[in-house]
């Protein structure tokens, strides 16, 4: 079985592991450890990737407790029993979600059962109709049930209008229960954009979908991955239509956006850097006039507001100077424009290895009545049915929502 060790036994260092930080410090964070194929493990060799929150199924392995996550050690010698599943495991990596929050997922609770089947979580669920019956207590998941998912019917990594209606049910309900005040914030996971329109619901993304339903007219995406943040004047429209509504009056929305955002989560005076369009912001006007005659006056207009913005700045170098602390957040003008570099930054690949070491960063809906956040990837279907996928943009999402409804 699956033996947890808490990070002040003194026998921790007994079960070193392929790539682990054996420092005092290394072992009190519990450095999470990978397998991969061809790799030594108690003598064995690999025969395929594993996860840490796989091991379960495949090998022995004792877990360390400790604050920074699960971390996978050899077991001693003549230790023969096979782990019973993850349920500590799943223990150690949300229990931290329970101490900020008190969670509720909202859609069909079979098929949350079924995730819990694949990926070998021991876990209670509590099905209810209402809020007020939710427990909030860790190791029991309150699912709000939607009761529109045909198990029957579901093919993982599959497009269906049955799923896209499912996901379109479960984001229209949170959306009611915050506006009922019943829930402080929302949470997305990624939606399948195809399934979605093939069901009937015709929107281009989850910010469409809580525009309309909140009759919010003045909106737009924030993108955060640690200390680079990214607002856009215009996000899922065709490149030409994005140069098209670069307006002032939408730039100085987009921007009185951003520093509200900012100041919501804790920045007093934040500091905005505005990208330019064209390539070199323009040239004065060699590349294009659209920074000359919507920009800057709307960078002029937010100045006179008292908001500290500045530019336009060529985007071939903004982004970087973001990252580095100059500015808080960037005001870019198109979709690609803000996502390439947030992605650059939170999602690494490992070509040697020929998988993602990490996928992060958090999609968060500026302007709405209520708080939405999101991850920021898509439904992988590639990954789906599997319990590969990763978690940590989703993760970060949930700390993000927390933190603006504390403002």
């Amino acid at each position: 079985m699956v033996t947890l060790l808490k990070s002040d036994e003194p026998d921790q260092s007994q079960y070193p592991a392929p790539g682990m930080d054996h420092s005092p410090l290394g072992r009190k964070r519990g450095i999470a450890v990978r397998l991969y194929e061809g790799d030594l493990y108690w003598g064995q060799t690999v025969a395929k990737p594993l996860r840490f929150d796989k091991l379960a199924a495949a090998s022995h392995t004792r877990v360390l407790i400790a604050g920074g996550g699960p971390s996978v050690f050899l077991p001693k010698a003549g230790e023969t029993k096979i782990p019973e599943g993850l349920r500590e495991l799943a223990e150690v990596a949300r229990k931290e979600t329970y101490e900020i929050c008190r969670p509720l997922i909202v859609g069909d609770a079979n098929a949350i059962r079924d995730a819990l089947r694949i990926t070998a979580l021991d876990l209670e669920i509590n099905s209810i109709s209402a809020v007020k019956d939710a427990r909030f207590q860790f190791g029991t998941l309150d699912v709000y049930d939607l009761k529109n998912v045909d198990m029957a019917k579901l093919q993982y990594g599959k497009v269906s209008a049955m799923s896209g209606h499912a996901a379109f049910e479960a984001i229209e309900k949170v959306i009611e229960l915050a506006r009922k005040k019943e829930i402080d914030a929302t949470v997305t996971g990624p939606i399948n954009k195809e399934s979605i329109n093939l069901a009937g619901h015709h929107y281009s993304g989850h910010t469409e979908i809580y525009a309309h339903f909140t009759h919010t007219q003045d909106f737009t995406m924030m993108l955060a991955h640690e200390n680079l943040r990214v607002v856009h004047v215009s996000t899922h429209v065709s490149l030409k239509e994005a140069c098209e509504r670069v307006k002032k009056d939408r730039v100085l929305k987009v921007i009185k956006l951003a520093y509200e955002a900012c100041r919501k989560i804790g920045i007093a005076d934040p500091r905005i850097g505005v990208a330019g369009l064209n390539p070199h912001a323009g040239e004065s006007g060699m590349f294009g006039r659209e920074e000359i005659e919507e920009i800057i006056p709307a960078i002029e207009e937010a100045k006179a507001l008292k908001i500290n913005a500045d530019g336009p700045i060529p985007p071939d170098s903004l982004f970087s100077k973001a990252k580095g602390g100059l500015y808080d957040i960037v005001v870019a003008m198109y979709h690609d424009q803000g996502h390439i570099p947030l992605k650059v930054v939170g999602f690494n690949w490992n070509e040697e290895k020929q998988k993602w070491d990490s996928i992060s960063g958090v999609n968060i809906t500026l302007g709405l009545p209520i708080i939405r956040s999101s991850v920021d990837h898509g439904t992988a279907f590639g990954k789906a049915g599997k319990g590969t996928a990763s978690e940590l943009s989703l993760v970060h999402a949930i700390e993000y929502a927390v933190k603006m409804t504390r403002e």
